[in-house]
């Protein structure tokens, strides 16, 4: 199944696999709280201001291509749920990582492993790196490799629900009003100094582990 969603659907495919792990106790979502899901302004990239009238074209449109369905259940209001591990038989750290890559972009391992920790917590790199490689292996494949970009050291990996491309957004029609440059550059630094940390102290704890372990085999 070649899939060529939109921005739009991507966001609301991507909200309701990201809710079903991290808020089961409210999925199936409704219609407003897959409104708010969509428009949250943390764990988002970009921050869309989407209405209520798209969010319901993209679950009409995702319906159509069986990626979504009504909930059955006792609820007055309609709830809808995504069938993404019905129709590709996903495993848990695979699943986790598409949701992560369709709400937050093209990201590096580092970034998926602290990202996805809410709804799998990978070993280690490796173990994103093996996950990345299923779903890049899958026909037809859901994920590839971006080209590395001038003065990085690590290469970015992107879905493939909007094709062979990253997904594009018109900043006027669904992404937030930019603010001043100086108070986004900051939070944005902030946030991925904060990620690093995490991921380092991470790796230093895996580090004392195996530290701990050689000093008693050697005893």
């Amino acid at each position: 199944m070649a899939l060529q969603l939109s921005a739009v659907e991507v966001r609301v495919l991507g909200a309701l696999v990201e809710k079903e792990t991290t808020t089961p106790e409210y999925y199936p979502l409704s219609v407003n709280a897959l409104l708010n899901a969509c428009n949250q302004k943390s764990n988002r990239d970009p921050v869309m201001t989407l209405t209520e009238d798209e969010v319901r074209e993209a679950l009409g449109s995702l319906s159509d291509q069986a990626l979504v369905r009504t909930a059955s259940g006792d609820s007055r209001v309609p709830k809808f749920e995504h069938r993404l591990s019905e129709l590709f038989n996903f495993h848990r750290h695979e699943i986790a990582l598409l949701a992560v890559l369709m709400l937050r972009g093209p990201q590096t391992t580092g970034e998926l492993r602290v990202r996805t920790e809410r709804m799998y917590a990978f070993d280690d790199l490796d173990a994103v790196h093996a996950a990345l490689n299923l779903l890049m292996r899958r026909e037809p494949p859901l994920v590839k490799v971006l080209p590395r970009q001038p003065g990085t050291k690590e290469v970015r990996y992107v879905h493939l629900f909007s094709g062979d491309r990253a997904p594009a957004v018109s900043p006027a029609s669904h992404a937030a009003s930019p603010a001043p440059a100086a108070p986004v550059v900051a939070p944005d630094r902030l946030q991925a100094l904060e990620e690093e940390v995490a991921l380092l102290r991470k790796e230093l704890e895996a580090l004392r582990k195996q530290f701990s372990s050689s000093q008693k085999s050697i005893l």
